[in-house]
C-alpha cells in the first residue's frame, strides 16, 4: 500500500508540471503544446519497445506486445485519459472561458472517490476525506476566481456540456484503467503506459492536424528549440513516467485512495506556480492546500 500511495502522489507531482508549462513557452497554444507532449510520450513509448525488442534477439529480455483485445483497450483508455479528453477540455474552455471549466474538472477527486468505492468500506469511513478535500475545493474556488458565467449564449452551454463529457471521460479513465489494470496482473505497470503511449501519440498527431497551428507558424516562432525541449521534458516525466508511477498505483490501491491521491496534482500545480511567480500563496490558497493534504491523509487511513 505504501508503494502504492508513493506512487500515485509522485504521478501527482509530475501532472502538476503540465499546469506552468504553458507558461514557460509563452506563444504557443495550449493544443499546441499538448500535441507535442503526447507525441514526445508516443515516440518514448515506441522507442523502448524497439529496445525492447532488441534486447529479446539478444537473449536479455524481450518485447512485449498486446493481443488485440489489450490494444483496443489501450486505445479506449488513451482516448478516455489522453487526447480525447484534453480536446473536449480545450473545446469547452474556448465556449465557455477558463473559470468554470477549471472548477468543474476539479471536482474529479470527489467523483473517483465517490464511484471507485470498495464494497466492505463505510460510507463514514470515506466520508472525511470528501468532505476535507470538497472544503479545499470551495476554499480554492473562492480564492482563485471570481464569477462564472459570462453570459448565457448558447456557445456558452455548448462549453458546459462539453466540460462535463470531458470530466465523465477522466472520471471513467481512472475507474477502468484501475479494474483492467487488476484484472490483467500479467501486464506490469511499464508495458501498459507503452501501449497507452503508442495509442496516445497517434490520437495527439490527429489532434494536432485538427485543432492545432499549422508547421509553418510552429516554426516561425523565436523560441522553438526551447518548445520541444519543453514538450520532450513534459513527454517523459508528465506522461511517460507519470503514467507508469500511476498505473503501479493503480494496480496495488482501490480506486476511491486513487481518487484521493489525484489532489495531488492540485497542490504540486499550485507550489509549480507559487514558485515560478516568485511568490508566497495567500491565506486562503495556504489554508485550501493544508484541507487537501488533510483530506489524502483521512483517505489513506479510512483505507487501511
Amino acid at each position: 500500500m505504501l508503494t502504492g500511495i508513493l506512487a500515485g502522489l509522485a504521478a501527482g507531482a509530475l501532472w502538476g508540471l503540465v499546469f506552468v508549462a504553458p507558461r514557460m513557452a509563452a506563444g504557443y497554444s495550449s493544443v499546441d503544446l499538448m500535441a507535442g507532449r503526447f507525441a514526445a510520450y508516443g515516440l518514448l513509448a515506441a522507442a523502448v519497445m524497439l529496445v525492447s525488442a532488441l534486447a529479446g534477439k539478444r537473449g536479455q529480455g524481450g518485447l512485449r506486445l498486446p493481443t488485440l483485445r489489450q490494444a483496443l483497450a489501450a486505445l479506449l483508455m488513451s482516448l478516455l485519459g489522453f487526447s480525447g479528453y484534453y480536446l473536449l477540455l480545450v473545446l469547452a474552455i474556448r465556449d465557455a472561458g477558463t473559470e468554470v471549466p477549471t472548477l468543474i474538472i476539479g471536482t474529479i477527486p470527489i467523483w473517483v472517490m465517490l464511484l471507485g468505492k470498495p464494497p466492505h468500506l463505510r460510507w463514514g469511513a470515506l466520508l472525511p476525506g470528501l468532505l476535507l478535500t470538497l472544503a479545499g475545493l470551495l476554499l480554492m474556488m473562492s480564492a482563485t476566481h471570481n464569477s462564472g458565467i459570462a453570459d448565457g449564449g448558447a456557445h456558452y452551454w455548448r462549453g458546459m456540456a462539453l466540460v462535463t463529457v470531458s470530466l465523465v471521460s477522466w472520471t471513467a479513465f481512472a475507474i477502468l484503467n484501475s479494474a483492467w489494470l487488476k484484472r490483467h496482473p500479467e501486464v506490469n505497470a511499464t508495458d501498459w503506459a507503452n501501449w497507452l503511449g503508442v495509442a496516445t501519440g497517434l490520437g495527439a498527431v490527429l489532434l494536432w492536424g485538427v485543432t492545432g497551428s499549422d508547421a509553418r507558424t510552429l516554426a516561425a516562432q523565436p523560441d522553438l528549440a526551447a518548445f520541444v525541449v519543453l514538450c520532450m521534458a513534459t513527454g517523459f516525466g508528465s506522461a511517460w513516467l507519470a503514467t507508469i508511477l500511476w498505473n503501479m498505483a493503480s494496480q496495488r490501491l482501490s480506486a476511491s485512495l486513487c481518487g484521493q491521491l489525484i489532489v495531488s496534482e492540485t497542490i504540486f500545480a499550485l507550489l509549480y506556480s507559487f514558485a515560478w511567480d516568485g511568490r508566497w500563496p495567500t491565506g486562503m490558497q495556504l489554508a485550501a492546500c493544508v484541507l487537501f493534504t488533510l483530506g489524502i491523509l483521512a483517505s489513506i487511513q479510512a483505507h487501511r
